[in-house]
């Protein structure tokens, strides 16, 4: 009897199929296919090969490449808010939207891709000209990314508002993001690397034509797969700059979760410096293959369990076990090393990745549906439903995390560690240079996800209050689309 009553629930109205929630997948399979390759082989494209070569100094190249990398994000303070009143304040077509971007900027966001690896090295003999065209590229290459992901973030809350469809939209999300980005490392790694240590930058650029390529398709099975069904008040009140963007710095949801993801985007941008550590400290680039394999292969197995898991326990609570596991893991991966039984026997640091991917595993999948139900506690507090704009704000926070994690990065690279152009020719282990980067990369690993894990303790979203948040939410938009059907009877 308890079934047969369970079955005859109500289907809300918005959910959708896993059909749909698929389709929604391939945006951010095309997203991490172009932010993995650009975040984790620009930087190394840059030191390794585009810019050594002219006498100049190791010092004047990790100072370059820093302003670059905070003149390139003090744009994006200007850029991503732009971009998300741009969407905002945008009228629907017959499309939807959102969805229209997804089209509309596949193949330029491509292009963008392929230009950041182009190497005019070969034509260029003015370091002055390189470092112009880096900053040229790698901009367009920013804003370009940023129009496609913020309608795509934003996509989302548009095709439902039912929370186990946005459960299952996050889920699918995190499987796209995870299989560009695996496909990013299992397929350029064996492509663009000469004797598993030089990175080639002929093959590089190939390699970029090909996964932008696939990105670029990705994006367009995205749009003809999504239905935006989520309509909201067709009479769009004037954007009010302060209310929008002023309430969400008081707001606790959206500090938390904007600063985990500072946090978490500057870890993974943080990870590229994997190829330093595979190359001169390991001795063998192979290694991230299985680096990647460790990570992501606890999501693979999580990630059909999660929406389940999710719903029984709640995001945050689940989401708070992972970090504590995510944490422990790097604190040991940290005090294991350096040493040379590692080098020579790496299981235990690939051991200590298992536990880390596991942990953080909770986060990824779910981050989407999190980030949702913030936008839906703003809505509620503020009575706007400015997601894109929210995004803009949150999108940009995981930018500042990634510059933070390229300069910051960078810095510890060649001072702490001690780095230098001729490295990038050096096959294997570099005595104390490859001690440093260890240290460096395990360290800062167990710093993020240690301020994570605190950061979460204090989200206040817990299942109960998300619960009693949609209750309340939903009479609110009931009454809304009431006075709208008032205000039409009475015209």
């Amino acid at each position: 009897m308890k079934k047969n009553a369970h079955s005859q629930l109500p289907r809300h109205p918005n959910a959708i199929k896993v059909k749909e929630a698929l389709g929604y997948m391939f945006g951010d399979l095309g997203n991490l296919l172009n932010l993995t390759f650009v975040s984790t082989y620009l930087k190394v494209f840059y030191t390794d090969c585009f810019l050594p070569g002219h006498n100049v100094s190791a010092a004047r190249i990790s100072t370059d490449l820093t302003v670059l990398f905070l003149v390139i994000r003090f744009w994006d303070a200007i850029n991503d808010p732009l971009w998300g009143l741009l969407v905002d304040r945008r009228r629907p077509s017959k499309n939807g939207k959102f969805r229209p971007y997804t089209r509309s900027l596949a193949f330029p966001l491509a292009a963008s891709v392929v230009l950041c690896f182009l190497n005019i090295h070969l034509f260029v003999n003015s370091y002055a000209l390189l470092l112009a065209f880096a900053y040229v590229t790698y901009c367009i290459y920013g804003m370009m990314y940023t129009g496609m992901n913020i309608p795509y973030g934003s996509l989302a809350s548009a095709i439902t508002d039912d929370p186990d469809s946005r459960t299952l939209l996050s889920t699918t999300r995190s499987i796209g993001g995870g299989v560009g980005g695996a496909a990013v490392t299992l397929v350029a790694q064996k492509l663009i690397y000469d004797d598993k240590t030089t990175l080639n930058p002929h093959k590089t650029f190939i390699a970029a034509v090909i996964l932008a390529s696939f990105a670029a398709v990705s994006y367009i099975l995205c749009f003809y797969t999504t239905k935006e069904r989520v309509q909201y008040s067709p009479e769009k009140k004037k954007l009010d700059l302060k209310l929008t963007y002023g309430t969400l710095f008081k707001s606790r949801p959206f500090l938390t979760v904007t600063g985990a993801g500072l946090m978490i985007s500057g870890l993974l941008q943080f990870g590229s410096f994997n190829q330093y550590l595979t190359k001169n400290y390991f001795g063998n680039s192979d290694l991230s293959l299985w680096i990647t394999i460790s990570t992501y292969a606890p999501m693979v197995a999580l990630i059909l369990f999660m929406p389940k898991i999710a719903k029984k326990f709640g995001k945050k609570e689940i989401t708070t076990v992972g970090l504590a596991l995510a944490t422990a893991a790097s604190l040991i991966l940290s005090l294991i090393g350096p040493r040379d039984s590692l080098r020579e026997n790496p299981m235990p640091f690939i051991l200590c990745n298992f536990g880390i991917g596991t942990g953080y595993s909770f986060l990824s999948i779910l981050t989407w549906a999190i980030v949702a139900d913030v936008i839906d506690y703003q809505e509620k507090e503020t009575g706007i439903k400015n997601e894109s704009a929210i995004y803009a704000v949150y999108t940009f926070a995981r930018k500042v995390g990634q510059t933070i994690a390229d300069s910051g990065g960078l810095q510890l690279l060649y001072k702490y560690a001690k780095y230098d152009p001729d490295s990038a020719t050096v096959v294997g282990y570099i005595p104390g240079v490859g001690d440093r980067i260890y240290k460096m990369v395990s360290r800062v690993m167990f710093i993020a996800y240690g301020i994570t894990f605190i950061m979460f303790l204090f989200y206040p979203l817990n299942k109960k209050k998300l619960a009693e948040l949609h209750s309340e939410l939903d009479i609110i938009r009931e009454k809304r689309m009431q006075e709208i059907a008032e205000t039409k009877n009475n015209a």
